[in-house]
């Protein structure tokens, strides 16, 4: 990996850390305005990434996952945009925030497996 992708890879990892914190600390009914600005800020960080980021590849599957995603990446947004919506209630930005989460964690463990996969078809050529 190049020094971008380390620094992206970086990146990545302290947003979602920002939203995971930001995002258990209502959760625990901690009341704090700003809380909600600095979700929507590593939310944003998380799709500017994520566009940044490209798969070089030719492994259809990882690319598919990859997009999938950036999809997980929106869905941190969408949930941000439901923090500041006043007709929406105080839940509904979880929603959005789980399903985001849970395309997260399916992608990062297929990605591994689609690309071991393939590692292994090589070895056997």
């Amino acid at each position: 990996m190049g020094k971008r992708e380390n620094i992206l890879e970086l990146a990545m990892s302290v947003a979602l850390l920002v939203i995971a914190i930001t995002a258990l600390l209502p959760l625990l009914k901690v009341q704090w305005t700003p809380l909600r600005y600095i979700f929507a800020a590593g939310a944003a960080a998380t799709f500017i990434i994520r566009t940044l980021e490209h798969y070089e590849g030719k492994n259809l599957r990882v690319k598919r996952l990859h997009r999938i995603e950036k999809i997980s990446a929106l869905c941190y947004c969408v949930s941000a945009f439901f923090m500041f919506y006043p007709q929406a209630s105080n839940t509904d930005w979880l929603g959005f925030l789980t399903g985001g989460a849970v395309l997260q964690v399916y992608t990062s463990f297929m990605i591994q497996y689609a690309e071991n996969k393939e590692l292994r078809e090589k070895d056997k050529k």
